[in-house]
């Protein structure tokens, strides 16, 4: 049996390919957080418009995430449930600490499966040279100049503290609810104590750098080939020529623009584009007083996998998330990326560094900036091809990513585990695996000789001088 841990619902299922054998067990702390919560979220949304993502709002984040971890493990019912079930393994969403916490309470082997890119969790020991490997929230390239190298190496400084400050808004958690209490190695021990790490990305869209064993990226587990669309839907799309059609999406956390003036000049820049615009967008929330333009419709929901493999989609206007991008990539359809938080910045870096398109920040977006780019876009076939070919790289891959994900759970169920995949240096304290303790002595070494040969010499001279005298 396994157990999928996501966030913020807990799914239970027997380890079989049938989907009618699956178990879902969710649970919520009600409508009245819920709603509390989404207020909360509206407002941080209106500041991510603005361009206010800052590390004090990823730190309030992380303290929704500890409170609802507290209550989640608080609850006696559902933790006696998932005691008695028995699990084999448990599939967990790593960015969440949570996960890790309950694993832990429950006692079961686990799989972590990373929803981003490999430069997100600090503490896995991936060999990452500094010189070519960007830090998580850096926002470079695998290309640096001497400046991005020194910016990197001062971002690689600073990640452990930002790991350490995200560790204790949870360990008060883990000390009220772990009978042996928090790990001695805090979030570090937890996420090293994972059997194998699962990363939702791939070398088509992710700089090239060494991995361990026990990483596998299977990165595009939702691509799929495209439905046909609802006839009403094809027919209106049909009606824009050879034009084709734009998917613009801010994803499934920002349904709305909250920016007056953003918005504005969002409408205004589509208008003056003759593609057809499809956007996801909470109609209800549109301001009375802005006109929509005949090229532009609101869904509430947009089926973007289909939308994305139709012939005539043009561009893909995405706020850069992991799966977006790695759909637009499936589909061979090129970017526009607007990112908005967290790694999406980092996301469309990779996504402009390969090729797949450009990048507008939501503070920097004019009508004419916008309608230039988008144009740009279109007209230069290198973004096409450069799509076109990641997408051949992607999709011919040897094994599905689906298949892979599972034929490396059936290995480590069937191994009892994956220590044989985790290398010493996960067990070393750091400044081993730095050889910092070995330097230490080599420099010693060599610093005695030389201090003996000074204090040598200043004897001698010493000597000498009152003889002279």
């Amino acid at each position: 049996m396994l157990l999928q841990v996501g966030n913020p619902v807990i799914t239970g299922f027997p380890y079989t390919a049938r989907s009618e054998s699956y178990l879902r067990s969710s649970w919520s702390l009600g409508e009245k957080y819920i709603k509390e919560y989404n207020g909360w979220f509206l407002e941080q949304q209106t500041q991510f418009l603005l361009g206010r993502d800052n590390f004090s709002g990823f730190l309030k984040f992380m303290g929704h995430l500890s409170f609802q971890c507290d209550k989640l493990l608080g609850d006696k019912e559902i933790i006696t449930f998932l005691q008695c079930e028995h699990y084999d393994l448990i599939i967990l969403d790593a960015f969440n600490p949570c996960s890790f916490i309950l694993a832990h309470k429950l006692g079961v082997q686990y799989i972590a499966f990373y929803p981003g890119t490999l430069n997100g969790p600090l503490s896995i020991a991936l060999p990452s040279p500094l010189s070519y490997v960007p830090v998580f929230s850096s926002q470079l390239s695998d290309h640096m100049s001497l400046w991005s190298r020194a910016k990197n190496l001062f971002y690689s400084l600073l990640s452990p503290v930002g790991q350490e400050l995200v560790w204790r808004i949870f360990k008060g958690v883990a000390e009220r609810h772990l009978e042996s209490g928090p790990p001695p190695g805090g979030l570090t021990e937890l996420q090293q104590g994972a059997e194998l790490w699962a990363f939702n990305t791939d070398f088509s869209l992710e700089f090239p750098q060494p991995l361990m064993p026990y990483t596998v990226l299977v990165g595009g587990l939702l691509n799929k080939p495209a439905n046909t669309l609802e006839q009403e839907l094809d027919l209106w799309i049909s009606s824009f020529g050879e034009a084709g059609f734009i998917v613009v999406t801010l994803g499934s956390m920002v349904s709305s623009v909250s920016v007056g003036p953003l918005l504005v000049e969002l409408v205004a820049g589509f208008s003056r584009i003759p593609q057809a615009v499809l956007w996801r967008y909470d109609s209800q929330q549109w301001p009375t007083h802005v006109d929509r333009p005949p090229n532009l419709r609101l869904l509430n929901w947009l089926p973007v996998n289909d939308l994305l493999g139709h012939k005539k989609v043009r561009l893909f206007i995405t706020h850069g998330g992991q799966n977006s991008l790695l759909q637009a990539v499936f589909h061979g359809v090129p970017v526009l990326g607007i990112p908005l938080f967290g790694d999406q910045f980092d996301n469309v870096v990779r996504a402009e560094a390969k090729g797949l398109g450009l990048t507008i920040k939501p503070t920097h977006i004019t009508r004419e900036l916008l309608s230039t780019t988008i144009q740009t876009l279109l007209q230069d076939n290198r973004f096409k091809s450069s799509a076109l070919s990641l997408s051949r790289i992607h999709k011919s891959h040897p094994v599905p990513p689906a298949l892979r994900l599972s034929h490396w759970v059936e290995h480590i169920l069937s191994s009892g585990g994956g220590a044989h995949l985790k290398p010493a240096s996960l067990a070393q304290p750091w400044y081993q695996r730095y050889l910092l303790d070995l330097l230490l002595l080599l420099s010693l070494g060599l610093s005695g000789p030389l201090l003996l040969c000074w204090a040598l010499c200043r004897k001698k001279n010493r000597d000498k001088h009152k003889k002279i005298q």
